[in-house]
């Protein structure tokens, strides 16, 4: 989940100065117009790993805002007095009426996080009290509160680094803790727990923001812009009459915003003799797995998206060609019947998850309502955006029933793309591939890059993980794909 969070995201001094500049001006101008039409209140949500930023966070906010209006509550242990009444009861007497701003620090998420990290509670309580969240939360958003839901995230290596500067320096040692050096050592457990409650009430009309917190400037003003965004569309949903809060800006328009695609390395060495060779062996191996009585108790979904021509017809017939046609079924989707419209979006692949000792593989799947569907404006952004949670429901049930799910995403960079459309338009058995449609969706190059980072961000899991192919050269890909399935029907028997 937290892969595109953890790449760096970088702001130099001066483009830090230009935008600054401009995005406090415009959270200025919002905050006034806030107070005076007091149309709805705006409560804010710290929460994220240690030493991340949430401080400072918290301090650039009365800083750039206007404090008089703005309410800032670190939540601690509950008080005698807040003991002695329900859990939320703390939290509903601190909200902030319309035409003001709360920031809750840490707020009702950490108690549960750390419960459930700690092993203080099970996880029958912890999914509990997250709906019990989640309700709350749709609750308030139907009432007219803007909540925006911002997750810190540093890494482990950079959380390390920054205690042992601070521990270092005898004006800062004072910061660093001994739970400090705890929070590191179960920093796995901690991440673990707080990426299943952020995919558990990460919601169509109340997602999660996730931050970098490796670099100061670029966290300020991401933060800035992203409460800049969610103040001019709920403005804009107010003067049409909308009551609820419309879809928060989930990216900020910075110059540069790269992802886990964006980040690989898209040529990747294999020549032809090498890659037949790897061939043989991988095709033989899945072969065997697949025959393997002990598969009898498992099923295998395997799901291929990319950009087009990323060559995934290509692996998918290496992988059909280890395997006897009695056990798999390859579906290809495209564009719902009138049958699938009239039922809900997953019923359709649903009603083709195989049963056990068979292999079921998706030429695109499920993920089309929040990529395809996302960028076309084929639904609404509150259907796309609730659909990283269902997705994310969906593939746990069949991970439970024992069902092996394997992701792949095939990159190539638009300059191979465009090689590979105009060899299809020269070959006559090539031909059909290439419609007017694939170069019209190469234009939309960008709005598809961006939905495919909060994808990957949003839906790669620790028990359904993204498997990211570097696609340029296609015998590299096909072997990472055919590598990639052996080892996790291995690990899976």
């Amino acid at each position: 989940m937290f892969e595109n969070v953890e790449l760096g995201h970088r702001l130099d001094k001066e483009t830090y100065r230009e935008r600054s500049e401009a995005v406090r001006l415009q959270l200025l101008d919002l905050e006034y117009r806030l107070v005076q039409e007091r149309s709805f209140a705006t409560l804010i949500l710290i929460n994220g790993v240690d030493k991340a930023g949430k401080g400072e966070t918290m301090n650039l906010l009365n800083s750039w805002l206007d404090p008089r209006h703005l309410d800032s509550h670190a939540i601690d242990r509950p008080s005698s007095e807040e003991e002695e009444r329900p859990y939320m009861w703390r939290f509903w007497r601190r909200l902030p009426p319309r035409g003001r701003i709360g920031v809750f620090f840490d707020n009702w998420y950490a108690d549960i996080i750390e419960s459930r990290a700690t092993g203080r509670s099970k996880r029958s309580a912890f999914e509990a009290a997250l709906e019990r969240v989640r309700r709350f939360e749709e609750m308030m958003t139907a009432e007219g509160v803007l909540l925006l839901k911002l997750w810190f995230h540093i890494s482990a290596k950079e959380l390390k680094r920054r205690l042992e500067k601070l521990s270092k320096d005898e004006r800062t040692s004072w910061r660093v803790r001994e739970s400090d050096w705890r929070y590191l050592e179960h920093y796995d457990e901690y991440v673990q727990t707080a990426a299943a409650a952020i995919r558990h009430t990460s919601t169509g009309v109340v997602p999660w923001v996730l931050v970098d917190g490796a670099d100061d400037r670029y966290r300020a003003v991401f933060v800035g812009e992203t409460l800049a965004g969610a103040w001019q569309r709920k403005f804009e949903a107010v003067e049409r009459g909308e009551r609820g809060a419309p879809p928060l800006v989930l990216v900020p328009d910075l110059e540069e915003r790269p992802n886990a695609v964006s980040a690989l390395t898209l040529q990747q060495p294999m020549g032809k003799r090498a890659y037949e060779r790897r061939l043989e062996e991988l095709q033989g191996r899945l072969d065997t797995l697949v025959r393997d009585a002990r598969f009898a108790k498992r099923s295998l979904v395997v799901v291929f998206e990319g950009m087009d021509a990323a060559g995934k017809g290509g692996a998918i017939r290496r992988v059909t060609a280890a395997l006897d046609v009695r056990r798999y079924q390859v579906v290809p989707i495209a564009a719902p019947t009138d049958e699938e419209l009239a039922q809900p979006y997953l019923w359709r692949f649903w009603r083709r998850m195989p049963g056990h000792g068979r292999v079921v593989i998706f030429d695109r799947s499920w993920y089309g309502r929040v990529l395809v569907e996302r960028v076309e404006g084929l639904c609404a952004p509150a259907d796309w955006m609730r659909a990283y949670a269902e997705i994310n429901d969906f593939e746990e049930q069949l991970i439970e029933n024992g069902t092996v799910v394997v992701k792949f995403w095939l990159a190539i960079d638009p300059e191979e793309q465009l090689r590979r459309f105009r060899e299809r338009e020269q070959d006559p058995l090539k031909r059909y591939k290439i419609t007017p449609e694939d170069w019209r969706n190469r234009e939309k190059w960008p709005q598809y890059e961006l939905a495919v980072g909060d994808m990957i961000e949003r839906t790669s899991t620790e028990i359904a993980p993204w498997t990211l192919v570097e696609a340029n050269n296609k015998y590299y890909a096909r072997v990472k794909v055919l590598h990639t399935l052996c080892e996790r029907l291995e690990a899976s028997l």
